[in-house]
């Protein structure tokens, strides 16, 4: 409960002193000149103890916003796979470089949207603007680190970023091989000095597996007598578990490295040897698939394509949007809805059965 004393000093200036005592919070108190701004200050104090919400208002007026980014990355992006660290933490460190003086209880969401602007309007050190995509990255980045300290530490009342408007991204690419393309592009990749290109081209077509996911794919994540691999949290790009069947020439490629020598140098599926000849890292196939592009005569490809043709492939095939991001890996079916005009003449032939059944032919 609140209490106002009034004090009038000799000279005549009078002041209103406010003391707060409410049970589970220490005592607080503030000196005002008008009674008014003390009665206001006493209410919101008040309201706020009895909400839960005081403690964290102490504790944003107690830590700037560059401790909360350094805790972040101290104790929670380790947690994380490798490669979403290392996107994250330079992204990090640019919204410290420009809000980690302020201290967390004056960020508001507007100087959060203004940083945002110029995140967007600037260079980035590539030399370039940054695009939509990059700086709703940037965002989401930010964003979970509030929801941590929203939720964990309780240093902040709110999660802010999510009070301000993100960029409007462009619709994602759908590049995907023709049926032409597709051979040529197999034939140089069978012609190729590296000997594991067209496995590798191959596992991505028939599986829409990242990049990333086959190049550190390991044989104890392969089981050729389930017909399945099986990718752990940390070697996915959104850090969740994911089975990946194996049929057709990407089955047939992997049991004949299985039986290979090359099983019995290396854990990973597709190893590069080093200068002593030990295979124990990933190869680089980026010179071999850059020249198997070019004598293909295919322009305008990139190999994260290869995940969208498998993905087209399906939806041509009868997939559904929401079997297409089950074997993509994807949570949400937002992902996967630039697939949906090519799965329009199978949900036809799915409401014509319907109705042939339902109403008769």
């Amino acid at each position: 409960m609140a209490t106002i004393y009034k004090r009038t000093y000799p000279n005549g200036k009078t002041t209103h002193r406010v003391q707060i005592r409410v049970k589970g919070y220490p005592a607080e108190s503030a000196v005002f000149v008008r009674r008014t701004d003390a009665t206001r200050w006493a209410q919101q104090v008040e309201t706020d103890m009895r909400s839960g919400r005081y403690l964290k208002t102490v504790e944003a007026k107690k830590h700037t916003f560059g401790d909360m980014i350094d805790r972040y990355v101290r104790d929670v992006l380790p947690t994380k796979r490798k490669g979403t660290q290392g996107v994250q933490e330079p992204q990090l460190a640019w919204w410290k470089s420009v809000l980690g003086h302020h201290v967390l209880s004056d960020v508001t969401p507007a100087l959060i949207a203004e940083k945002r602007d110029e995140l967007s309007n600037g260079i980035s050190v590539r030399g370039r603007k940054r695009s939509p995509s990059t700086v709703v990255r940037y965002l989401a980045a930010l964003s979970h680190c509030y929801s941590v300290a929203l939720k964990d530490w309780g240093w902040v009342e709110d999660n802010l970023v999510r009070k301000i408007t993100k960029p409007k991204e462009p619709k994602g690419r759908t590049r995907f091989l023709r049926n032409d393309e597709r051979d040529r592009l197999l034939q140089a990749c069978r012609e190729s000095k590296d000997p594991h290109l067209y496995a590798i081209v191959v596992l991505a077509l028939s599986t829409g597996m990242r990049r990333g996911e086959i190049m550190n794919l390991t044989w104890d994540r392969v089981d050729l007598r389930r017909e399945v691999i099986t990718l752990l949290p940390e070697n996915t790009k959104n850090e969740t578990s994911r089975a990946v069947p194996l049929a057709g020439p990407a089955l047939a490629e992997l049991r004949r490295l299985a039986d290979a020598k090359v099983r019995r140098l290396s854990a990973f599926v597709f190893p590069a040897p080093d200068a002593e000849g030990v295979e124990s890292r990933p190869i680089d196939i980026q010179s071999a698939w850059e020249a198997a592009l070019k004598r293909a005569e295919v322009e305008n490809f990139r190999f994260h394509d290869l995940r969208h043709s498998a993905a087209s492939y399906l939806a041509m095939n009868g997939a559904t949007l929401a079997e297409i991001a089950e074997v993509l890996g994807h949570k949400t079916l937002q992902m996967v809805k630039r697939y949906a005009h090519l799965t329009e003449a199978h949900t036809t032939g799915v409401v014509r059965r319907m109705n042939a059944a339902v109403f008769g032919d």
